[in-house]
């Protein structure tokens, strides 16, 4: 991306003398930028698609607004290096994943193009060659920006192609052989059980049945959670307190003496949702905490209310994630465990979708992992 930063650069003639015009202009121009941010918001809602796609896609318009003012900071302030481009590409692709299209893109960087030349004319007299020189200071460097969120929307939205194409791949292998491998685990289980009656009190054949037994239940486990990934399974979505879901899982996953879970007190919320299927995705979320953490540390679960919907984060003390694995984090097969399978947090995002939220990988100001899920709430 800063390769091509570059090249745009040269081919619009952005350069230093640019540069020294923009952050000349900030100060005269800073004071205007939440007016501008303001009327920016107010033409871009007055279109109902692009309000719905706003409205749903981040928790507030506010937020939005105040987000814009630091935008136009750095527009005018730089320093135009890897790490701007970076936070640039960075909104290209929050518009990539809130569903934006394109197209308002455009127009929108028409209305802040039109409100930020307004106020270079206030500040240089237009008929001067200084007004010339800053309008198309201004101009350069929206072009350039606009070619960058391009280019974000361009790369993943390939990515996304990419994905899909693997995970159809992936859902027709699995219902194909799901069911198939469901038969005969099905006359092993049967098997091990007619044995167990046979083989009376022999201590080591009873101990190696178990073993069987236990692992035909893994298999069982796997096949399951795979099938869970490419089929919709009935919701029977009720309000929940949120308490009971998070304490339920929590006391399903085994952990080491040395690991401790701190659940937060969770102040009443509710959400709504299938209480089998919210706790399987804590269960998987806490599982992944402890197993993070190894012999010891802490895994913290806490939430809160975020604008009509419920918030809630599963964090860690352990080694962290591999920058390698964050961007297919969510996929089917991806893992980081010696012995997973990579079925986990696919199965946490397939079921968070199916309930109209998010989940989401933060990383923590200290080590560790943190885990964000959105999920719809009810009021109190």
């Amino acid at each position: 991306m800063t390769g091509f930063f570059q090249e745009l650069q040269d081919y619009v003639g952005f350069g230093h003398a640019d540069q020294a015009i923009l952050r000349a202009l900030h100060p005269g121009l800073a004071p205007d930028f939440p007016e501008v941010s303001e009327l920016f918001y107010a033409r871009i809602l007055e279109y109902p698609p692009a309000r719905e796609v706003l409205e749903r896609g981040e928790s507030s318009v506010g937020r939005l607004k105040h987000t814009l003012v630091g935008w136009m900071d750095g527009l005018f302030q730089g320093p135009w290096d890897e790490a701007y481009v970076e936070r640039r590409a960075r909104i290209g692709r929050v518009h990539v994943r809130i569903g934006l299209p394109q197209h308002y893109m455009f127009g929108a960087m028409n209305v802040l193009r039109r409100e930020l030349s307004a106020r270079i004319s206030q500040l240089v007299p237009p008929e001067s060659t200084e007004h010339h020189v800053a309008q198309n200071a201004l101009s350069r460097m929206l072009d350039l920006e606009l070619a960058i969120m391009l280019q974000t929307y361009r790369e993943d939205l390939e990515a996304q192609k990419a994905r899909t194409e693997r995970l159809s791949t992936f859902g027709q292998v699995v219902a194909s052989i799901g069911h198939e491998l469901r038969n005969p685990l099905g006359v092993a289980e049967s098997s091990v059980f007619l044995l167990e009656k046979r083989v009376g009190t022999d201590p080591s054949a009873r101990k190696h049945l178990q073993r069987i037994g236990e692992q035909i239940a893994v298999a069982n486990g796997i096949v399951g959670a795979l099938l869970d990934l490419v089929r919709d399974r009935p919701m029977d979505a009720q309000p929940l307190a949120l308490t009971e879901v998070v304490e339920s899982a929590v006391d399903r996953v085994p952990r080491p003496e040395g690991i401790r879970v701190d659940v937060r007190p969770l102040g009443g919320l509710r959400v709504l949702g299938d209480a089998a299927q919210l706790r399987q995705v804590f269960v998987n979320l806490v599982q992944n905490a402890v197993d993070a953490c190894g012999e010891s540390g802490q895994v913290t679960v806490e939430a809160r209310s975020v604008d009509g919907t419920v918030e809630i984060s599963v964090e860690d003390t352990g080694h962290g994630l591999d920058a390698s694995v964050k961007a297919r984090l969510f996929e089917p097969l991806i893992t980081t465990k010696s012995r997973g399978v990579g079925l986990g947090l696919a199965l946490v995002k397939r079921i968070a979708e199916r309930h109209g939220g998010t989940i989401g990988h933060v990383t923590p100001p200290t080590r560790g992992a943190r885990f964000v899920l959105t999920l719809p709430g009810v009021p109190s």
